[in-house]
């Protein structure tokens, strides 16, 4: 079924809960809906959201904002499934793969597009097939994740690709046999001693992003602001070298290997820069985790977001020589 909501308020569609409109909102629940749609009739541009959990809009949206509320939960799930409510599927089942991103907000079409990732797990790493409505060639087609160009928060339905394909169900490739990853954030310190399971896993994932993270059901965030900053080992001893400047000869700076470059939490240069509960109108720099930027005051403005966002990029260039670049899709 096809359902049209002219002049739409998005407040309660977006998780930064910006208080914009759009010209229409085109709702689709069935996948016969995408051949059916009159697309020369839509207000343009189009544009496909599902949980609106990675998005600021910047200003009302001047087209079709189009939500493929697709269900069917599984190994194939729909589109339109809550993410969460999949990787609570697969942990109650007894199945490996996505415990480790748990509680991530979002829709299940989205975690293809973004890659969304967390704790050493990214979705491409339990992706097996991706069905999607090819909008050129006006047919359904399966296509490999091999095919999808993935990388850090990344891939060509953002790039390349974008636009082209609408997206109505991923199928996930599960395991019974365990495969836990541990080493990322914590997660083995945090863990009971009792047997490991995918709901242990699971649940103790939820239980670390609950204390550093806001609940998007009480305060508007899209989660983490920025994407961490891959630098080369070079630049990283510069940073190595300022932060025990500052902080004392026996100061480490957490970092990641990634093969012959070093990952540099994002959040960390923001602490170390002075950000954290830093605010700008309506906006705060998250007391509990520096890399989201929060609506706190819950009437914050898109100009509000962006401020404090420029703020952080201007600052930790000048200091890192580092150009901190948004996760968040800017519309």
């Amino acid at each position: 079924m096809i359902s049209r909501h002219a002049d739409y308020d998005l407040s309660s569609r977006n998780t930064f809960r910006m208080r914009v409109r759009c010209a229409l909102l085109v709702e689709l629940t069935e996948e016969s809906d995408l051949p059916a749609l009159d697309w020369a009739s839509l207000p343009q541009p189009v544009m496909v959201m599902g949980g609106g959990s990675n998005l600021l809009f910047t200003r009302d949206f001047p087209g079709t904002i189009l939500h493929v509320s697709i269900g069917g939960l599984g190994e194939t799930c729909g589109a339109g499934v809550v993410f969460d409510d999949f990787c609570a599927w697969a942990a109650a089942e007894g199945l490996w793969g996505p415990e480790n991103l748990s509680l991530i907000p979002g829709e299940v079409g989205a975690s293809a597009v973004q890659n969304i990732g967390a704790y050493g797990v990214e979705a491409k790493d339990i992706i097996a097939e991706i069905r999607a409505w090819d909008r050129q060639e006006g047919c359904f087609v399966q296509i490999n994740p091999a095919h999808c160009a993935y990388g850090y928060r990344t891939s060509k339905f953002k790039t390349e690709w974008k636009g082209r394909y609408i997206i109505t169900a991923v199928t996930y490739r599960l395991s019974t046999e365990p495969h836990p990853k541990l080493d990322y954030g914590g997660v083995r310190k945090a863990l009971p001693d009792a047997p490991l399971t995918p709901q242990l896993i699971r649940d103790t994932i939820i239980d670390i992003r609950r204390k550093k993270l806001p609940d998007p059901e009480e305060i508007g965030s899209a989660g983490s602001f920025f994407c961490n900053p891959v630098i080369s080992k070079e630049h990283f001893e510069q940073i190595v070298k300022t932060a025990k400047e500052e902080n004392g000869p026996d100061y480490e700076v957490p970092h990641y290997v990634v093969g012959d470059l070093i990952k540099v939490p994002a959040a960390w240069m923001i602490d170390q820069c002075g950000f954290k509960g830093a605010t700008n109108g309506g906006a705060q720099v998250y007391q509990n985790q520096p890399l989201v930027i929060v609506n706190a005051t819950g009437s914050a403005t898109p100009e509000d977001i962006i401020g404090l966002e420029q703020q952080i990029i201007d600052t930790i260039a000048g200091k890192y020589g580092i150009t901190l670049h948004p996760e968040v899709e800017h519309v």
